[in-house]
């Protein structure tokens, strides 16, 4: 029997924008739906293989997470020291998830339900570790400071290298915790098991 896995593309592109900081970061959430039909949990396991977003170059997601993350930093040379006075993220975030257009029975409706759930509680914590990103950056670049830079050159090379130090160690957050939900016999199988109703 063929099995689909439950995959999570995580794009995550981060860019800084000297400027007028806007007050504090904010999140920027879309939702988005692809169709699937089935008669089964079978079927509707084939429809995701089939339809859902691609990962890679050869396969498919039953549902994905993608962000990006745009930075404000606003800085300020005094006596030629610059500050980084204050700093904002955007995170901009798009979960897709399947959504079912066939009439389905009340035993494949029940498991369904249950399925959806884990894929959205999988997906809301790749959510959630983006925005405790954005959180440990803004505390990374907190009061930042660098002498003889009159033009902020070096200040703003300082703030993005610490930005993009907290998007490696989270980012390796999101793989580790891809890792320990698609492990043979762990949560994603079980979903999908009980989906078709092996379990």
């Amino acid at each position: 029997m063929s099995r689909s896995v439950l995959c999570s593309l995580v794009v995550f592109a981060a860019a800084c924008v000297p400027g007028v900081a806007v007050a504090g970061s904010k999140v920027v959430t879309h939702v988005r739906t692809y169709d699937i039909a089935g008669e089964s949990g079978q079927a509707l396991i084939d429809a995701m293989d089939k339809s859902g977003p691609k990962h890679g170059f050869l396969t498919r997601a039953i549902a994905q997470t993608s962000y990006t993350v745009d930075w404000d930093f606003d800085l300020k040379a005094k006596a030629d020291v610059c500050h980084l006075r204050a700093a904002s993220a955007t995170l901009d975030m798009t979960y897709m998830y399947p959504r079912v257009t066939t009439p389905m029975s009340p035993a494949l409706r029940k498991r369904w339900q249950r399925f959806f759930a884990g894929v959205r509680a999988h997906e809301q914590t790749h959510g959630r570790i983006a925005r405790q990103g954005i959180a440990a950056g803004e505390r990374a670049i907190a009061d930042l400071a660098v002498a003889n830079d009159p033009h902020c050159i070096k200040t703003q090379r300082e703030a993005q290298r610490r930005v993009d130090t907290i998007y490696d160690e989270y980012e390796t957050k999101q793989v580790v915790f891809d890792q320990r939900e698609h492990r043979n016999g762990g949560r994603v199988e079980a979903l999908v098991a009980k989906l078709v109703g092996e379990r």
